[in-house]
């Protein structure tokens, strides 16, 4: 065999093996693809193309153009959900966030029985979120509930928590910070414990206090963790549903309507399916936006080489 046949086998044997190496590849990211494709991109092409529709589920969809983003415009509604939805965010994301690093820094101490604790605050995150919203209400009952029953130990009458205008929102926030907070404690207890115990011993022998430990040291090196952690909060936060339809159904005078309530009363009440999908688009593209924002800001300020 000449040298120039037996280079030709050569490179004809990588490029099956390569080729081969290849269809295993598919093989194996195949399912996820399949995942992504069927209930991430194609269900926001449908959302798209049904938003230039007006379809009610039991009628042929009719083409309107741009009628259901101008009708969009003008309607009060829709942007007072998106007000109440930004409210609902600002309260829940910057408090279960600094609930979940506290949390973080108290489960790596290395006292006895951490390890329970650890899971005892994750437990609420497993439960579902209807059931939650059940048992919450309950608790904020106006005349049985826990609260206004611990209160009138003390000669307080508690107010009306789920009833109130001003104060349904937060008590709903309130629930999900309590649910999502163990969880999120997880990832910056990762976080900590990648930390290298040599950077804390360095900073102590230079004279840093604790405080000053927390400030220049764990922190900035948290920073991946922290981009992680209120992107999918905030991703949460506007996506909220479940607990708010099962304690409050948008009230009391819409004043829990966010966004995705309101999206839900349009398509399964009012059966107007394609405002519904313009409204899911909108909030796609603020969700969208927002994180954009996030990647932007941290990308700035994140390192990952701890060597």
């Amino acid at each position: 065999m000449t040298t120039q046949a037996l280079t030709r086998r050569l490179a004809s044997r990588k490029t099956r093996t390569r080729r081969r190496g290849r269809w295993h590849a598919y093989l194996f990211i195949g399912p996820s693809l399949f995942g992504v494709v069927a209930f991430l991109i194609l269900p926001v092409v449908i959302v798209f193309v049904l938003s230039f529709f007006d379809w009610e589920l039991l009628s042929d969809p009719t083409f309107v153009g741009l009628d259901n983003y101008r009708k969009m415009a003008g309607d009060g509604s829709v942007w007072s959900s998106l007000g109440i939805t930004v409210a609902y965010v600002l309260l829940c994301v910057p408090l279960q966030t600094v609930l979940a690093l506290g949390l973080a820094l108290l489960a790596n101490q290395k006292v006895r029985g951490v390890k329970f604790f650890r899971a005892l605050f994750v437990v609420p995150w497993m439960a579902t979120p209807m059931v939650l919203g059940l048992v919450w209400s309950w608790i904020f009952d106006p005349k049985d509930g826990a609260i206004n029953q611990f209160l009138d130990l003390f000669g307080i009458t508690g107010p009306a928590w789920l009833s109130e205008t001003s104060l349904a929102l937060p008590a709903v926030a309130l629930v999900h910070v309590w649910q999502n907070t163990g969880y999120n404690m997880l990832f910056f207890l990762a976080g900590l414990q990648g930390i290298p115990q040599e950077l804390y011993d360095a900073a102590a022998c230079d004279g840093a206090t604790p405080r000053q430990r927390f400030w220049r040291v764990t922190l900035p090196l948290l920073n991946p963790t922290m981009f992680f952690v209120t992107v999918t909060n905030m991703i949460g936060a506007f996506q909220a549903f479940d607990t708010i339809y099962s304690m409050t159904a948008g009230g009391p005078s819409e004043s829990t309507s966010v966004i995705n309530y309101k999206i839900f009363h349009v398509a399964f009440k009012e059966f107007d399916f394609g405002y519904a999908s313009t409204l899911s688009l909108v909030l796609f593209l603020v969700i969208l936006l927002v994180t954009l924002t996030q990647v932007r800001f941290f990308g700035k300020r994140t390192t990952y080489d701890l060597s």
